[in-house]
């Protein structure tokens, strides 16, 4: 192995010096419970306020807006289930997408099951849905839509602001989840008229098992969780002091950073799309070509399964995944491919790089170097590649 590139950011980041830092005391001296009344309680108490304060600066919130929780899929299932309990007496319709993350599809599911009513639009090739779509599928009984701000997959960029626009537009609430998006791109709730976000530490270099929910005051939902009372009666459990120390932190330092990372990311996005396009033939980038996350990188590499890729990749020391992370281990395509419109075939040819703050040019130049040699192997030993190359109909460079 001649080095180790870490490109699957999307799945996790690592948790970064700064965050590191700050969150340490609150794993040694300070590790009092919030809940107490005794120094150590109160620096953990007074610790929770800040963190809560810079979460919100990042998203615009106000910081009495800001639930923590375990995981952003905790926070999906918190909007969700807290918003269409809360409203099932007069609303008990649900809008989200057909590409949205499993934390959003399974809790519609589960809540389906319940008895409510859930409408699942379909995007374009690019992973967009139609604002005149969601125009259409807006009921009187519509409690909430709820679509996510970028694709974890593909990393397209919804027109979020134009939802929140035309949901406050027509009296019903508006959730995002903003997991991928958050500290990656500018996010404002009360100017995008957002009413409820879902966001996860690990995404942006904190550690997992630490999110937050957005509410927007006056919103009323019920709690999924009950118990002690922590967290304005909506997450009870003792608080994880020190991750959320760390969200805070990694809120904060995006924040700080954000326009320097947008800028370098897209730079070396740029650079490995470009050249995996051009020395790859028959691959294609997957996703919205400008309406995208910074550094997020996928494509559809035909006549190459996508698991058999990230495991040679692995054997180079690069680090990349074939759809979602979430659904690693099952066989069938991505939900996501298939919905912007890919055939089953072509769907099982992804590969998903995205670039976080600690990768470099070099970086992109050792996956460009080795990406190629790779796809060039497995396709030799591909009968389906003969195939297509003798018949190459349907086929695009």
């Amino acid at each position: 192995m001649e080095r180790f590139v870490y490109a699957d950011n999307a799945a996790t980041t690592p948790v970064s010096e700064p965050v590191l830092s700050a969150m340490l005391p609150y794993l040694e001296g300070n590790y009092g419970n919030a809940s107490s009344l005794y120094s150590i309680g109160r620096s953990s108490r007074k610790a929770i306020m800040e963190a809560r304060d810079k979460v919100a600066s990042l998203i615009g919130a106000q910081s009495s807006e800001i639930i923590f929780t375990g995981s952003g899929t905790e926070a999906d299932n918190m909007a969700l289930k807290g918003v269409l309990h809360s409203k099932k007496a007069r609303g008990r319709h649900l809008i989200i997408s057909t590409i949205e993350h499993h934390a959003i599809l399974h809790t519609a599911k589960a809540l389906e099951k319940e008895g409510f009513s859930v409408t699942y639009l379909p995007v374009d090739h690019f992973g967009l849905i139609s604002l005149e779509e969601l125009k259409a599928a807006i009921r009187p009984d519509t409690a909430l839509v709820s679509i996510m701000a970028a694709n974890n997959e593909v990393g397209t960029i919804e027109p979020v602001r134009e939802i929140g626009e035309l949901c406050r537009e027509n009296g019903v609430l508006f959730h995002t989840d903003a997991v991928q998006a958050t500290g990656h791109i500018p996010l404002n709730v009360a100017e995008m008229k957002i009413d409820l976000l879902s966001l996860s530490g690990h995404k942006l270099n904190a550690p997992k098992g630490v999110g937050a929910l957005f509410i927007r005051k006056g919103v009323l939902i019920n709690p999924i969780i009950e118990g002690g009372g922590q967290e304005r009666n909506l997450r009870s459990g003792t608080e994880n002091v020190a991750s959320i120390v760390a969200l805070g932190k990694a809120a904060e330092e995006a924040e700080k950073h954000m326009e320097d990372n947008i800028r370098r990311l897209n730079e070396l996005s740029k650079h490995l799309i470009d050249g995996v396009l051009e020395a790859i033939p028959y691959s294609r980038l997957t996703g919205h070509p400008t309406k995208r996350l910074p550094g997020t990188a996928s494509f559809v590499i035909e006549a190459i399964e996508g698991e058999s890729l990230v495991l040679m990749l692995d054997l180079d020391g690069i680090c990349a995944s074939t759809g979602s992370a979430c659904s690693t281990g099952s066989l069938d395509p991505s939900h996501v491919l298939t919905g912007i419109g890919l055939s089953h075939d072509i769907a099982h040819g992804s590969l998903r790089l995205t670039l976080g703050i600690q990768n470099t040019g070099e970086d992109v130049d050792y996956i460009l170097e080795k990406l190629p040699q790779i796809a060039r192997r497995l396709r030799s030993m591909s009968p389906v590649w003969d195939a297509k190359k003798q018949c190459p109909v349907g086929l695009k460079e």
